[in-house]
């Protein structure tokens, strides 16, 4: 008896498999398809370095011949192993069933890019049709956000009214005619447009106003506004960047518009701001949206400030931007104590560009390039004399090829002079990961650890070549969120006593409607435009905010705007997608404080159960404002009304989070009493857990609250004891009610400042 060693066997079994794939040759390139490949990491065998060589060995397995057209073999697109382990790669359906067999194989299922949402973030922020908040609040049908901003694009199908009811009768609004708009131009969805310039006139008569309607001539009002509650568009995309269906976060909500904001050479005046919110407040909205705050203003200067506290009476929500001063320290503008400050964060998508080298090696970069999708098989051109890529005349030494870059802190430069040039385009190599905007040039951006590979490739290849594809989406992108490093922080100027920002959004790289009249970019002499456009700021993640506040009033319309921040605050996460603590871009990738990121990244599902909540009422604001040492007339300009009263004045706002500020004259010890509100079933019982701040003590009494009933009210305080351990550095904890069942968690940051 012939006796076959297991080795032996598996190697025949290996032949045999190419010798099937032989006999399907001829239909191997028709079918060819991309999937998705997950893989056990935890087989690798010890031989190979690491995970993408493993890869490439086990797809190398799987050519049917050397023979084989180059199109029809195995074609690695990315290596994964931060989403998940695994890769996505162009396969036969022989291929794939063969690769099923292969060590360590866990699952494969088709590329499903083409399916995905635009704007993405509603399904990074959990939102979907099956349980939780979006159904809860039906969408959020019938609420009215009011979006205070420059204008927007009525024609857009962003704002078209399919699948709307009828208008809610408590509406009052109505849509104001203006140049190139007319009243027919709302409808169930966009139900009021007004605009707002006497307050620009009045300052620079004679001046001529652009659009001198609610139409949108610059973009930022049809994208915010588009952000809050857009309604479903098929088949969005800027350039075929986030490909899909997009929609607003609360799709059923209506918008009605309020132009204050008016071109940079015309003005933006708080008068008109005022005027926009004032009427917004008359007309009946149920949340007002506005990306715009004004810096070094105290309360009682400050239009937001003061309008919002009349929309705060009339159980208004107010969310508002922190603004885009970041990353420094008390940046921050709307820390305003009756309003939602919302921060901005990056999200789990990357757009990339994606080299092949001639020797096969993938490398996955970024890239923003809007022009043609390929540039197949150039040169590839490393010579360090080109490297600074500042130099037209320099890089004649390449023309028609890929050049290759090291970034030299000016990189929009770089590009430039590339697109200047007759270089095919560049790859760039740069650790700067906050390169934002548009490419003008065919350029990829790749970091200094996957750039040795390639730079190995090009110093020892006769002629080596390469090949990059754009236009690609990559979802799953991890470490997600992180805070943007644009993003304001606080402590506020205008009141540094209450912790700002509150929580914060989706703001870097949202895809929203935009203006189809307006130049996005410039592909040589070509002026590009698009209906949708991607951008980044604390303006695109206030009305995501906005949004989730919509749909918490339709699911709880009994709730007051501070029940509804505070349920928003309470229960947004502190950790990214990586299950740690989220880091900060703008301070080297470090755990991000409160003063960058508030609560953490809003979780709309938890948000509508969140256990307690910190509720707040007109009296409790007034006697903060009585506090501050303002004046009569100070306080009036605010509250509007004598009605209040200051005879209790009180700094400890009833607020879901703390900030214990300690200077060298006060008392090293300061206590907060809370109050907070059963919004839960029935009975429960919430336990206190206590995370202590670099040198400093904590202490909560009682640290255990017991609830008969729902709406039932219960006390506490925390006292915090600082200590010289600290040495005047900030520090952050947090304390959390944790209820019996431990189905409700809710989280309040606590800073040491």
């Amino acid at each position: 008896m012939m006796i076959v060693s297991r080795t032996t066997l598996s190697y025949c079994m290996i032949l045999f498999s190419w010798l099937l794939l032989i006999l399907h040759f001829g239909s191997t390139s028709a079918d060819r398809s991309t999937y998705i490949v997950h893989m056990d990491n935890s087989v690798m065998p010890k031989s190979f370095s690491n995970h993408h060589n493993w890869y490439l060995a086990i797809l190398d397995s799987l050519k049917v011949t050397a023979l084989t057209a180059a199109d029809a073999v195995p074609k690695l697109l990315y290596t994964y192993d931060n989403a998940f382990n695994g890769f996505s790669v162009v396969l036969s359906p022989d291929e794939l069933r063969t690769l099923t067999n292969s060590p360590g194989f866990v699952s494969a299922y088709a590329d499903k890019t083409a399916t995905l949402d635009t704007t993405h973030t509603f399904e990074f922020l959990s939102l979907n049709p099956v349980n939780g908040l979006w159904p809860a609040s039906n969408y959020g049908k019938d609420v009215i956000v009011g979006v205070i901003d420059s204008g927007l694009w009525p024609e857009s199908e962003s704002f078209k009214d399919d699948g709307m009811t009828e208008i809610p009768a408590t509406w009052k609004g109505v849509c104001e005619l203006g140049e190139e708009f007319n009243s027919s131009m709302c409808n169930r969805k966009l139900i009021g447009a007004r605009y707002f310039n006497k307050g620009v006139i009045a300052a620079n008569p004679g001046v001529n106003i652009t659009m001198n309607s609610a139409r949108d001539v610059e973009g930022h009002g049809t994208h915010t506004s588009s952000t809050a509650a857009g309604n479903y568009v098929q088949n969005a995309s800027f350039f075929g960047y986030a490909n899909g269906t997009a929609r607003g976060v609360a799709p059923a909500a209506r918008v009605a518009m309020y132009k204050v904001l008016w071109e940079d050479g015309e003005g933006r005046y708080a008068s008109d701001v005022l005027a926009g919110m004032d009427q917004a407040i008359a007309d009946g909205v149920d949340v007002i949206s506005i990306s715009m705050g004004f810096d070094e203003v105290p309360l009682y200067e400050d239009p937001i400030a003061i309008a919002s506290f009349a929309a705060m009476e009339k159980g208004v929500v107010v969310s508002s931007s922190a603004g885009n001063e970041g990353p420094y320290l008390s940046s921050l503008h709307n820390g305003i104590p009756w309003v939602l400050t919302v921060a901005a964060s990056t999200i789990d998508r990357q757009f990339a560009g994606i080299l092949t080298l001639g020797n096969g090696i993938t490398i996955v970069g970024r890239s923003f390039f809007l022009g043609s999708a390929e540039l197949m098989e150039k040169v590839l051109v490393y010579d360090e004399a080109l490297m600074a890529c500042n130099s037209s005349s320099l890089l004649s030494k390449a023309n028609n090829s890929v050049v290759i870059c090291q970034d030299d802190g000016d990189s929009y430069n770089q590009i430039e002079v590339i697109s200047n040039s007759e270089v095919a385009g560049a790859i760039f190599i740069t650790n700067n990961s906050q390169l934002r905007g548009t490419f003008s040039c065919p350029g990829v951006f790749i970091d200094q650890t996957v750039a040795t590979e390639m730079i190995h490739y090009a110093k020892a290849t006769p002629k080596p070549s390469v090949t990059i594809t754009f236009k690609r989406t990559i979802l799953g992108t991890k470490p997600a969120p992180a805070v943007a490093a644009y993003t304001s922080r606080g402590p506020s100027p205008s009141y540094p006593g209450i912790l700002k920002p509150d929580l914060m959004a989706p703001g870097s790289s949202v895809l929203a409607a935009w203006i189809p009249n307006g130049v996005i970019a410039q592909i040589g002499s070509s002026n590009l435009y698009s209906n949708y456009n991607i951008i980044s700021g604390t303006s695109m993640a206030c009305p995501h905010a906005s949004g989730v506040a919509a749909l918490l009033k339709g699911a709880h319309p009994d709730w007051s705007p501070a029940a509804i921040r505070s349920a928003m605050m309470t229960t947004a996460n502190p950790l990214d997608n990586t299950k740690n603590p989220i880091q900060d871009l703008g301070e080297d990738l470090k755990d991000a404080s409160p003063l960058a990121m508030g609560s953490g990244q809003v979780d709309p599902n938890k948000a509508l159960d969140p256990g307690l909540v910190y509720d707040v009422g007109t009296q409790d604001y007034v006697s903060l404002l009585c506090s501050l040492n303002y004046t009569r007339e100070q306080i009036l300009t605010i509250t509007r009304s004598s009605a209040y009263n200051c005879s209790n004045p009180s700094s400890d706002l009833n607020y879901p989070s703390f900030i214990a500020l300690f200077g060298s004259s006060s008392s090293n010890v300061k206590e907060f009493r809370r109050t907070v509100t059963n919004v839960g079933d029935g009975p429960s019982t919430y336990k206190a857990m206590l995370a202590q701040p670099y040198g400093v003590g904590l202490i909560i009494i009682p640290d255990t609250l017991v609830f008969r009933e729902k709406y039932e009210k219960q006390s506490f305080v925390l006292s915090v004891q600082d200590s010289t351990e600290r040495k005047g550095e900030t520090s952050s904890g947090s304390l959390v009610w944790v209820d019996d069942g431990k189905k409700h968690t809710v989280r309040s940051p606590i800073v040491i400042f």
